[in-house]
């Protein structure tokens, strides 16, 4: 035989006639080489795709400035597009170099039919995966998450996608493996219980506007307390205040409470609500004395002069008896001080004075004493800057207490117990 063999025929006859190698032993050796430059053909192809296309076009998809170039390089759509090219080459050069054998010929064509339908899920899931990218740099994805809807869509494209592969594999019509699913309608509703459960409640959670990306929410049930960083299609994650992961399943949010903090961080307003509990023996009535030294007070000096006014008019028109405090109506220390309160915080920068709730009021009698509740709204919503003006507050308050002649009520402690004697 002369020349170059255009075939693996040609290559067969090649062998047996240059070597006097017998038929059946040229005939594997020549398969034998024919799959070996199939595989080094593929692996060229896919070199030359990523070390060279594939660059290219990531280069120019970077030169474009698009919003969506640049969520697809961030998905790895091109890398996983690259894939298609040692199947195309396989493709072609199976019919050549296989030609004298259908049963290589025929197993090539199924690989890569194979091969070409997982590479298309990959690539469509890359796709939605840039679609979610893109759709997080809006506004609205804060208030309706679209992830566990994607994972629901891509759910059934992998299975439509696995129906295939089987059809491929078993040379048998799709049809013929969808009428297979209602006997198996059971055990996919066993599977995929989470994912059936997460779907619908992730239907509730977002038409009702319950939970989403960035929410504060509490649920001690799971052990959860912090900032929603993730939902799913069958978890919502939390990362809480310690930096540890929460996942708590999406059906449980539905169907168990939780407290959401989403209202106070929209509102702009915090709330404070601690009391300070006066020693009730501490309580008495403003004499003269004390009632000149409260009017060195700069922010009780207009709360004095109206209320000075208004009880001296009151007694002198039921001509009350001044010798005796109790008579008539008279200024009290705690009175006195919660109004104190109520300037102190007028007063303050910190506090929202209008739209929201400022309440300074004189709870029930305890056996702790009487508590004074501040009930107010600080206007910054950080959480540690809002420690910081809560202390603040009670701080000057508590310190306040003397200049009113009261006492904070607090229970014996070792100290005192060690004064009068008791060991």
């Amino acid at each position: 035989m002369n020349g170059i063999p255009l075939s693996p025929q040609d290559l067969v006859h090649w062998f047996e006639n240059s070597s006097g190698m017998h038929a059946t032993l040229a005939l594997w050796l020549v398969r034998f080489i024919a799959i070996l430059l199939l595989v080094a053909l593929a692996w060229v192809a896919n070199a030359l795709a990523k070390g060279i296309v594939l660059k290219l076009v990531r280069a120019t998809v970077r030169k474009t400035q698009l919003t969506l170039g640049k969520a697809l390089i961030e998905v790895r759509f091109f890398h996983r597009l690259s894939h298609l090219a040692p199947a195309i080459v396989v493709k072609l050069a199976a019919g050549w170099l296989f030609a004298d054998s259908e049963t290589l010929l025929e197993l090539a064509d199924v690989a890569v039919n194979v091969y070409l339908v997982v590479i298309g899920l990959f690539a469509l899931d890359a796709l939605f995966n840039a679609g979610l990218v893109i759709y997080k740099g809006f506004e609205i994805s804060k208030r309706i998450p679209i992830k566990g809807y994607l994972q629901a869509v891509k759910i059934i494209i992998n299975t439509v996608g696995a129906i295939f592969v089987l059809s491929i594999l078993f040379d048998k019509s799709p049809l013929y493996f969808i009428s297979g699913l209602g006997a198996l309608t059971a055990v996919l509703l066993l599977i995929f219980k989470d994912a059936i459960l997460g779907l619908v409640a992730g239907v509730q959670l977002t038409a009702n506007n319950m939970v989403r990306q960035g929410d504060w929410i509490e649920m001690p049930k799971y052990g959860a307390d912090g900032d929603v960083i993730d939902v799913s299609l069958t978890t919502v994650k939390v990362q809480n205040w310690d930096k540890t992961i929460t996942s708590i399943p999406a059906h449980a949010l539905v169907t168990d409470a939780f407290k959401n903090w989403r209202g106070m961080s929209e509102s702009g307003g915090r709330r404070i609500k601690r009391s300070i509990a006066i020693d009730m023996r501490s309580i008495r009535f403003v004499d003269e004395a004390s009632l000149a030294r409260f009017r060195k007070i700069e922010l009780l000096r207009d709360y004095l002069e109206g209320k000075e006014k208004e009880v001296a008019a009151h007694n002198e028109a039921m001509k009350v008896d001044d010798s005796e405090l109790i008579n008539g109506r008279r200024l009290t220390n705690v009175g006195t001080f919660r109004s104190y309160c109520v300037a102190y915080l007028r007063d303050s920068e910190h506090i929202h004075q209008e739209g929201m709730t400022f309440l300074v009021r004189q709870l029930a009698p305890t056996e702790k004493g009487l508590p004074i509740e501040i009930y107010v709204f600080v206007n910054d919503v950080a959480w540690v800057n809002y420690e910081g003006i809560q202390a603040d507050i009670f701080d000057h308050l508590l310190a306040s207490l003397e200049r009113f002649d009261l006492r904070a009520y607090q229970l014996p402690s070792g100290a005192d117990l060690a004064s009068l004697g008791m060991r």
